[in-house]
């Protein structure tokens, strides 16, 4: 059974729940709702989980303080009505809702024009408006992982395939053995620039699995200025998570 323990840190309690199973390792997960979860072999003392807890402090406060801030600032659920913005490739686009005979959406870069026979039906509004941005993901995401792809030919990678999926605190995951890539639908809402980071660094798991020095050493090479990229991201993603 799972049992709830506390530590300190710099005079902060931090309460975890304390999961034993037959695992390798000791893991440390922190929920959307700053829960603190860790995972350890049986053999491994829990006086010795504890220390590797309060090792992890200075993390640990900083992704509570980062979901914290995500709960208080992330933006309301759509609505879809005229006025409200959405964020493609990380400029705002205004959505503008008309009645029409036909259902259509569209962009112009400054809108995003929703025409629809019935402006008050709240579903079918939301689904066409997610199926428009799903095809974005597909067409933006697709373009960068093609333009990537050519470097990491030459170390026999097979081309990848991609998947979507909405997930909560990444922006991306790799399955190197299956030859998938997964993106998160939100990353549309970041620049460029920062999508092709995010594609980079699952790529480079293709050669390095873990995140060894090895793993962005690799990483450095080919994208010397990932860091900055990574940078814009992680000041955003309280806003676009």
């Amino acid at each position: 059974m799972p049992q709830q323990r506390t530590v300190f840190y710099e005079g902060s309690e931090i309460s975890y729940q304390l999961e034993q199973k037959p695992v390798k390792n000791l893991n440390l997960r922190i929920h959307k709702d700053c829960k603190v979860y860790v995972s350890a072999n049986p053999e491994v003392p829990v006086n010795k989980v504890d220390e590797f807890v309060v090792s992890k402090g200075q993390y640990i406060c900083s992704a509570q303080k980062k979901f914290g801030e995500m709960a208080l600032y992330s933006p309301k659920p759509k609505q879809y009505v005229s006025g409200e913005t959405f964020y493609i490739l990380g400029k705002g686009v205004r959505l503008k809702v008309e009645q029409a005979s036909h259902n259509t959406i569209s962009s112009d870069g400054v809108y995003l024009n929703l025409c629809i026979k019935d402006p008050q039906d709240f579903e079918k509004k939301k689904r066409i408006v997610s199926h428009f941005l799903d095809c974005q993901c597909d067409t933006t995401f697709g373009e960068v992982m093609s333009e990537i792809y050519p470097v990491f030919q030459k170390y026999g990678v097979a081309v990848p395939v991609l998947r979507l999926r909405n997930m909560e605190t990444r922006w991306g995951s790799c399955l190197p053995r299956k030859g998938i890539i997964t993106l998160n639908k939100r990353l549309l809402e970041a620049p460029r620039h920062c999508i092709e980071y995010v594609v980079m660094h699952e790529f480079c798991h293709f050669i390095h699995p873990d995140h060894s020095k090895h793993f962005y050493a690799f990483l450095t090479m080919l994208m010397p200025d990932w860091k900055e990229r990574k940078k814009v991201l992680d000041q955003n993603a309280v806003f676009w998570l």
